[in-house]
This record gives structure tokens, C-alpha cells and sequence, in this order.
């Protein structure tokens, strides 16, 4: 069974709409280890609205933080301290997509990143979103998860930026599973397309 964890070159790039249309692609179980703030909203309620089939389970948080910030900050407001021992993958038999929180070097205490989260095992999707910068964010992601030996591939989001996208491609040499347009809305419906769209080279993984 596949386990892939979801990172992102920064906060706001669309890893949780790319976790949806991944989860819903292999009606896979999901999971997202470290919440931080928008506990009445959060990004597995998110995902579970987005999802169409009846197989996926959303696995509680190991951490659900108040505060929208850095996990580290956030759960020191909170009066906790976020230990990666407690941090434990869920036991299912299901493909199990794992969404990060912000960025790969996104600190979790004084000496543990997101990155330690991933485990060898994990085949990795980072999602990549044009910006000023998103190039060196995407290259620096891409390389430290390269350094670990890790199964890479991409899903750009948003508007189409042929030059940015050529590079990335040509410059990191792993495999792009497509890109998430900037669409008027996600539903169910769109998710739905975009994992059709892109379940046979994700069951090639």
C-alpha cells in the first residue's frame, strides 16, 4: 500500500485541494499529523468534503493546535509540546495520503521539521505554486528531499507559467503528475475530474 506525504514550497499553494484529488484518485485513507488553527474548519473536514468515494477514512490529528502559526509556535501558546514519537501513522491497509503543515523545514519544536515526519518508506508529492521565488522554494524542497533519498514527484497549482514550469522540470528530473488549474471553485465534482485526470500515473507511483 502506497503512502504518500503531501508537501508544499510554502504555505497557501493547494496542498490540501491536491491532498483531496490524491485521496480521492486511490480512495485512499487521509491524514494530516499537525493541525494548526482553523480547528472548526480544519483541513480534514476540508478533504472529507471534497471526496466523493466511501472507502477513504480521515484519521484524527496527532496534534490539533488553536492558533493559525508555525506548529512550534502555535503549540506553545497552547502549552504543549509537539513530540515526534507521538506523532504515530495510523494502522489501515488503505493507501494513506499524509499532508504536511506549510513548508518541509516548517520548524515542529526547537530541533524537529515536518521533514522528520517523513518516513523512508513515503513516496513524496510537493506541490509547487508560481510566485516571485517559487523556483528556488521548489528547487531548495526538491533537492532536500533528493539528499534523503526520497521518491519525488510534482503537481503544479494554479495558473499555467510555462518558463517556471520548464525549468523545474528540466532542473530537479522527476516526474510531474500535472498541474491544478486556478479554478472559480472546488467541489466534489472538480476534485472528482482532477483525480480521474490524474489516477493512472498516480497508481504508477
Amino acid at each position: 500500500m502506497k503512502r504518500i506525504f503531501i508537501t508544499g514550497i510554502s504555505t497557501e499553494v493547494g496542498k490540501t485541494v491536491a491532498s483531496a484529488i490524491v485521496t480521492e484518485a486511490l480512495e485512499a485513507d487521509y491524514w494530516k499529523p499537525v493541525q494548526a488553527g482553523e480547528l472548526d474548519n480544519c483541513d480534514t473536514r476540508k478533504v472529507e468534503n471534497f471526496i466523493s468515494n466511501s472507502k477513504s477514512i480521515f484519521h484524527p490529528n496527532s496534534y490539533a493546535l488553536h492558533t493559525p502559526m508555525s506548529p512550534h509556535a502555535a503549540a506553545n501558546i497552547d502549552n504543549v509540546s509537539i513530540e515526534l514519537k507521538q506523532i504515530k501513522e495510523p494502522k489501515t491497509k488503505n493507501h494513506l495520503v499524509i499532508e504536511g503543515a506549510g513548508g518541509l523545514l516548517v520548524p515542529l519544536n526547537d530541533k524537529d521539521t515536518i521533514q522528520d515526519i517523513i518516513k523512508p518508506n513515503y513516496q513524496v508529492i510537493v506541490v509547487s505554486r508560481h510566485y516571485l521565488g517559487s523556483i528556488n522554494h521548489t528547487l531548495l524542497t526538491v533537492n532536500a528531499l533528493k539528499e534523503k533519498g526520497f521518491n519525488i514527484s510534482i503537481i503544479f497549482s494554479g495558473n499555467e507559467h510555462p518558463t517556471t514550469e520548464a525549468i523545474i522540470k528540466k532542473m530537479t528530473d522527476v516526474t510531474v503528475i500535472g498541474r491544478i488549474d486556478e479554478e472559480p471553485y472546488f467541489d466534489k465534482n472538480v476534485i472528482k475530474e482532477y483525480a480521474n485526470k490524474f489516477q493512472e500515473i498516480l497508481k504508477q507511483l
